[in-house]
């Protein structure tokens, strides 16, 4: 059976009314996945594949999709069923016609209107990704062990297996080891994150309804959301105003962003490499000067 074939006869299954569409219409700017639009010419679907050993990925994306949604604070598109056929996976997700500008103050507000919907504890169900990068979870009551073990120390040693290591490595143990005076007076409470909120990561529908996607959910520190939103060239003004003026930030979120961006930059050095691993290598001696 044809992808296309299965992905119709996925969403018949999925929404018990028949779907009739043989072509599937490729749709540009993704990294790691294939994009396609589906449409039988009254229903129209957006379709991400990659090969067939990635359906975990599929699966765990649709989890935190699901999650999202239930919290009901920003728009996410709807999962609706994922598959496997002639070698690849697939996932069907509701089609959105997004643009790149809309209601900014509004998404910082559904934001943390999702921030603030109680959580039991830090981390999630089950292991999901980071890009393509495997991102371990478990669930936790203690934050900061969970970021240094889960999060940092995890990349700093998938970086020194990819061959980054001597002063990385060493200044990263440190900062691993000091992990603490970053949270002085500081207890963040566990909050349902997106996971990757860099900017090509969300968009607007034509009235303006902010919608964030491609999420790496988990249940983290706040803080983690905004600071990735500040990488690769930030999000609109109105939003970081809106949020704060909804739920004010601790005034050393100057000093964590950092803390928490370094997790995202040590993934790219190990996915992309590049002049990244030399950022996370200057940013850990920038959150050391900090403690010394």
């Amino acid at each position: 059976m044809t992808l296309a074939a299965a992905v119709a006869e996925a969403i018949a299954a999925a929404t018990g009314a028949p779907f009739a569409a043989t072509v599937l219409r490729p749709i540009g700017g993704g990294d790691i996945n294939q994009a396609f639009g589906v449409s039988d010419g009254s229903r129209r679907y957006f379709v991400k594949a990659n090969h067939a050993q990635r359906l975990p990925l599929f699966e765990a994306e649709a989890a935190a999709l699901h999650a999202l949604a239930a919290a009901q604070g920003v728009r996410v598109p709807q999962p609706l069923c994922t598959g496997t056929a002639a070698g690849q996976a697939f996932l069907v997700l509701e089609y959105l016609e997004l643009r790149g500008s809309g209601d900014a103050a509004r998404l910082g507000e559904r934001l943390a209107l999702q921030h603030r919907v109680p959580q039991p504890q830090f981390g999630w169900a089950h292991d999901n990704w980071i890009g393509s990068t495997p991102q371990r979870n478990g669930w936790a009551r203690d934050w900061i062990a969970f970021w240094r073990d889960e999060r940092l120390g995890f990349q700093l040693r998938l970086a020194a297996q990819n061959g980054y290591g001597s002063a990385l490595q060493r200044d990263g143990e440190r900062l691993l080891a000091g992990l603490d005076a970053f949270f002085d007076g500081y207890a963040p409470a566990p909050a349902l994150l997106h996971g990757d909120l860099w900017g090509g990561n969300h968009g607007y529908l034509a009235d303006g309804t902010p919608v964030i996607f491609d999420p790496a959910s988990y249940v983290g520190d706040r803080e983690c959301d905004l600071a990735m939103s500040e990488l690769f060239g930030g999000f609109a003004a109105d939003f970081y105003a809106a949020y704060r003026a909804a739920w004010p930030l601790d005034p050393g979120y100057a000093v964590r962003k950092t803390l928490y961006n370094l997790y995202h930059i040590l993934n790219h050095a190990n996915l992309f490499g590049g002049g990244y691993a030399a950022q996370a290598a200057r940013m850990t001696a920038q959150l050391l000067a900090q403690i010394r």
